[in-house]
Order: structure tokens, then C-alpha cells, then sequence
């Protein structure tokens, strides 16, 4: 579904991708791994049309995106869960969710009880102000924001980073039912090792802006991936 071939990309004068490829599969978890400052978050940022990419193709169900924006990109089935979240935090959780209606038709634009079953708090918390939230409900209330826009690829920036142990295995909960659908294609970017290692169906590491490692999770030793993200 997703398809990104010779991807680069610039900050100013620095180059911060060198040449990245990889596939993302609908039904499949696709982890990027690597230590910190080795482009995964630049390399989301660039699928989710937040950063210009300098060269390379980025494909999606046979359509290229060539070079389009956060807007074009989201109306087109991308969704992105940034690191930090970025909910609003003077806006209620309902207010949150419906903010995901921009890429949706008048008709489409509701938000689902699908979505209060995969998040069962945000249904209970549905008047709290999302900066009222907790870090782990915050991020359930950004994953589920990038849901409502109905995506056929989600892009997890981080999803554990700061979230105490029980909400971290609700959301594993969560990424592997929609995996299991068969719908959604899922690019994970994630520094919990385990967590990334547990889920992904296939496999990226980079290091430097550089592909050093891209195959099926299943071809993959736990110890040998272990080795290269620590390089």
C-alpha cells in the first residue's frame, strides 16, 4: 500500500536521509528502529507531508504523493501520531476527536462507537479537557484522533514514550487488532524495544539516515536486532 523509494531529506545544509526505501503492507506492522537522531522521526515527518523531502518517491496505492502536504497527505489516507501527541489542550476529548472531521465528507463526519470501544476512557472522559489528561490517555486520545480520519496508513511516532506499563499494553492491544483487520498499513517508530520487536510483522532499522537493516520480522534473530540498533 505505502511505498517510500530513495527517500532524502534536508534540514538547511544537512542531510538527514541518505537514500531510504521501504514498504509498509496493509494487515502488517512495519517497525523502524534505531538509536535516537538516526532520521525514524524525520522519515515519518517527510510520508505525513510536515517536512519537504528533498528527493525520492513516496507512493501510496499506486498514487504518488509527490511532495504534498500535511492536508493532501491526510486526505489521502495518512495518518500520523506524532511524538508529544499534540492533542489540544484547551479542547474537550469530544472536541479532540472531531478535529480529525477536516479529511472526512459531511456525510462520514461522526465520531464512531468503534472508537470509544478500542479507548474505553475516552468515552468516560469525554468533557475533560485533553490537557486535564493523563500522558497514556493523551496518547489514546491521539491515536484515536488520527483514527476518526478513517486512514489506510497510521504512523506511530513513539506511542510508549513516557506511558505507564498498563496503558502501553492497551495500546499494543489496539495495534495489533487493527493490524489483524487486514486494513490499515502501520509504520511504527518505537525505542521500546520489546514493544516494537513483539509487534512488527517486518522490520527497518536505520542508523545515520541510512537503511541497514530491512526484512521480515520473522527472518530476524532477537539478538542480532538487538546488535544493530545498538550500533
Amino acid at each position: 500500500m505505502l511505498s517510500v523509494d530513495d527517500l532524502t531529506l534536508h534540514y538547511g545544509a544537512s542531510q538527514i536521509l541518505h537514500g531510504v526505501s521501504l514498504q509498509a503492507r496493509p494487515g502488517a506492522v512495519t517497525a523502524v528502529m534505531g538509536t535516537n537522531g538516526v532520521g525514524k522521526t524525520s522519515l515519518l515527518k517527510a510520508i505525513a507531508g510536515r517536512h519537504p523531502y528533498s528527493g525520492g518517491r513516496i507512493v501510496l496505492d499506486g498514487t504518488e504523493l509527490d511532495r504534498f502536504g500535511a492536508v493532501q497527505a491526510a486526505k489521502h489516507g495518512i495518518a500520523y501520531v506524532p511524538q508529544g501527541r499534540e492533542i489540544f489542550p484547551l479542547l474537550t476529548v469530544t472536541e479532540n476527536l472531531q478535529t480529525g472531521f477536516a479529511c472526512l465528507p459531511k456525510s462520514e463526519q461522526r465520531i464512531p462507537e468503534r472508537i470509544y470501544d478500542l479507548f474505553p476512557v475516552l468515552a468516560q472522559m469525554k468533557d475533560r479537557r485533553g490537557g486535564d489528561l493523563s500522558g497514556g490517555q493523551q496518547q489514546q486520545l491521539a491515536i484515536a484522533r488520527a483514527l476518526i480520519t478513517q486512514p489506510r496508513v497510521l504512523l506511530l511516532d513513539e506511542p510508549t514514550e513516557g506511558i505507564q506499563p498498563n496503558i502501553i499494553k492497551q495500546i499494543g492491544e489496539v495495534i495489533r487488532l487493527l493490524r489483524n483487520e487486514g486494513k490499515i498499513a502501520i509504520v511504527l517508530v518505537e525505542q521500546f524495544f520489546d514493544f516494537a520487536y513483539d509487534l512488527a510483522d517486518d522490520i527497518v532499522v536505520l542508523n545515520r539516515g541510512v537503511v541497514r537493516l530491512s526484512e521480515p520480522a520473522a527472518d530476524v534473530e532477537r539478538d542480532r536486532l538487538l546488535r544493530e540498533v545498538s550500533i
